[in-house]
């Protein structure tokens, strides 16, 4: 069995895992699989917290891109994986991993999941969800304050020292390695019908 990847990018807070959920949600979940690609942070254990806190994790190297690669490709292949696991609070995988067993359709959301050829290369649908940078700060704030319990002044800084710079250097850029590039201000109803329109002309 080989399976088909769906590929969802965009800058942070620009709304990839509200619509890979959807996405997930509007097909057969016996036959398909959901995956956070923020899974693949590298692990920081070698550092203090303190250094950890003050790594850019805004760079596509601060995923671990070869071992993402080759567990994309065992999974399209048919073969099961340990997906890592990552706690954000702590910068740091944590020690178990979690079984991925393969399915007709993979869909993975991640802020770099469009910066990488190789990745890119075995993606049936790549698609790239865009946002206004004010817009994804504001977003951005409600939910690392409320789930991250982290501080407005900390968020904002980071947004702007790191975030921002990596949005128009990394990023956007990306947009022109996807086959659909969708408005993070549209309704999750309008994105999913533009990529259930796209499906269903590539199956026909």
């Amino acid at each position: 069995m080989k399976s088909q990847l769906i590929l969802i990018s965009g800058p942070s807070s620009s709304g990839k895992s509200t619509l890979a959920q959807a996405v997930y949600h509007s097909l057969d979940k016996k036959r398909t699989r959901l995956l956070a690609l923020d899974n693949y942070y590298r692990d920081l254990r070698h550092l203090s917290p303190a250094e950890r806190a003050q790594r850019n994790f805004d760079e596509p190297n601060a995923w671990e891109s070869e071992r993402l690669l080759r567990e994309m490709q065992h999974l399209i292949a048919g073969h099961h994986i340990h997906m890592p696991r990552y706690d954000f609070n702590t910068h740091l995988r944590v020690d178990s991993t979690q079984i991925i067993e393969p399915a007709p359709l993979i869909i993975a959301e991640g802020i770099f999941a469009l910066c990488y050829p190789a990745l890119n290369e075995i993606a049936t649908l790549r698609i790239f969800v865009d946002i206004d940078d004010e817009l994804a700060l504001q977003r951005r704030l409600e939910r690392d304050i409320s789930a991250r319990g982290r501080t407005q002044e900390c968020i904002t800084q980071q947004f702007n020292a790191t975030v921002r710079p990596a949005n128009r250097k990394h990023i956007r850029p990306c947009c022109r390695n996807a086959h659909l590039v969708l408005n993070g201000c549209e309704s999750t109803v309008s994105q999913l019908k533009l990529i259930q329109e796209y499906l269903h002309q590539i199956r026909t």
